[in-house]
């Protein structure tokens, strides 16, 4: 053993190491790794140029406490950046606040306010970054502009209240948390005289064209999220439950480096497939049943989205594998009629328009699409009913889901389709492909490798 004093000296060492941030501290540990400093900077000045003039400010989140009045549950203790904060700085750093002053005729300017860093409470909740160097390294800006949080609320005010500022001259935009409304500090801004606009709308119309940083990020996110799919279905057998194809699905999102799941994991079986947001997953397979599985990971701050349907048993019905069938062709005609200025209501109409003409009999005395009870089409980004205006044509760069569905209550049959399509110069790209989609490539897959035994709770 190792004369106290030296042990001393060297925990001291070892402390002072650990406790050290690094340029990549700002997402140390990421399986997405950082987003480049060149991507924030583009990020803030094509959002300063939509400003024209005026002050935005943006409040970070803060750390939940595992105790009441924050949760009653320590599982919702988990700190996640808003979106805004992060898609702007590429910080996960709790309590930030980020200041742009935009001016037409000068160069905009940005501030960054991040909590000092405290070395004993660093002990139980890990590194900060804080005001320094490093923060300003990974948020692509100049030390001077990275500065305490303590001293964010009296520098905005006075920004906002003094005589010539870009406030008085132009708009200010605010960005709270729920809270924000209650403080003390908003209170302040209300009573500057400030003429308040919604930044919600120029950010949407940022982030609803993503850029290579975020179609990387969208695209592993997809992958992963098939490659849940496909362990789920190498599970499921009738006597199964519900809550262990979630697990297959989750254990594979989180071994493959996703570090949330993009919403909460429906596996609805029987009747359980046609309530469209059932999310208990406590039921068990039965033979004859379809099962819905709506699925997905989130990586490095976006989450893919991903539905599929898949028979108990391991094979269709004849019915269920012709409505399965039709569901399919519905979302496949819609998926080839994407390109550059055609609109989501558009394609929720191709699909629509198919499914009403090759329904036949089969939802005798109506056509099937009286059964395709929601719209076809949503955003996915940082969120998975992603920001952006739902009227304007497609454009390159962006991505959204095309998820038609048929639901039949009275048979306890529910079939949805889901998959995200990047668009491109020309047309689209499928992102989920990997997760098997034709009624045959289900059965195949899931005649591999099926668990045998009696199941039990």
């Amino acid at each position: 053993m190792r004369p106290r004093h030296l042990q001393i000296a060297g925990w001291f060492l070892a402390t002072s190491l650990v406790l050290q941030p690094s340029a990549l501290t700002g997402q140390a540990g990421s399986p997405a790794g950082a987003v480049p400093a060149t991507v924030l900077q583009a990020r803030r000045a094509a959002l300063l140029a939509r400003m024209g003039t005026g002050v935005a400010v943006l409040q970070g989140m803060s750390e939940r406490s595992a105790d009441p009045p924050d949760s009653d549950y320590p599982q919702d203790a988990s700190f996640r950046q808003d979106n805004d904060v992060f898609y702007l700085t590429g910080l996960e750093e709790p309590d930030a606040w980020l200041v742009l002053i935009a001016r037409d005729s000068a160069p905009g300017e940005v501030r960054l306010y991040l909590p000092r860093r405290n070395p004993a409470q660093e002990q139980w909740l890990g590194v900060r970054l804080g005001p320094g160097r490093e923060a300003a390294t990974v948020a692509g800006l100049d030390s001077a502009s990275v500065r305490p949080a303590d001293s964010a609320e009296p520098e905005i005010l006075q920004l906002v209240s003094a005589v010539d500022s870009p406030a008085r001259r132009g708009a200010l935009y605010f960005k709270g948390s729920r809270r924000s409304s209650e403080s003390p500090f908003f209170q302040k801004l209300l009573a500057s005289g400030a003429r308040f606009e919604n930044l919600l709308p120029h950010l949407a119309a940022l982030r609803v064209v993503k850029d290579a940083d975020e179609i990387a990020r969208l695209r592993r996110a997809a992958t992963i999220s098939a490659e849940g799919h496909v362990a789920a279905m190498r599970v499921a057998v009738p006597g199964a439950w519900e809550y262990e194809l979630e697990a297959a699905a989750e254990g594979t999102f989180r071994r493959l480096g996703a570090e949330r799941v993009g919403y909460p994991s429906i596996v609805g079986t029987g009747i359980n497939s046609t309530v469209l947001h059932y999310d208990e997953n406590r039921a068990r397979l039965a033979d004859g049943d379809l099962i819905v599985m709506d699925m997905a990971a989130e990586f490095g701050y976006y989450t893919a989205d991903v539905t599929r349907t898949i028979p108990a048993t391991g094979k269709f019905t004849v019915r269920q594998r012709a409505i399965y069938d039709l569901v399919l062709a519905s979302q496949q005609a819609a998926i080839d009629s994407v390109r550059p200025g055609v609109t989501l209501g558009q394609l929720g109409a191709i699909a629509r328009r198919y499914m009403k003409e090759h329904s036949g009999d089969l939802c005798a005395p109506a056509t099937c699409d009286a059964h395709f009870i929601h719209g076809l089409s949503h955003w996915i980004g940082m969120d998975v009913h992603d920001v952006g205006p739902y009227s304007i044509p497609l454009a390159p760069g962006m991505v959204f889901t095309v998820e038609p569905g048929i639901y039949i209550p009275a048979e306890k049959l529910g079939i949805r389709i889901e998959d995200d399509v990047l668009v491109t110069a020309t047309g689209g790209e499928l992102l989920t492909g990997a997760a098997p989609r034709k009624a045959a490539e289900i059965e195949a897959l899931m005649a591999k490798g099926r668990p045998t035994g009696p199941k039990s709770r």
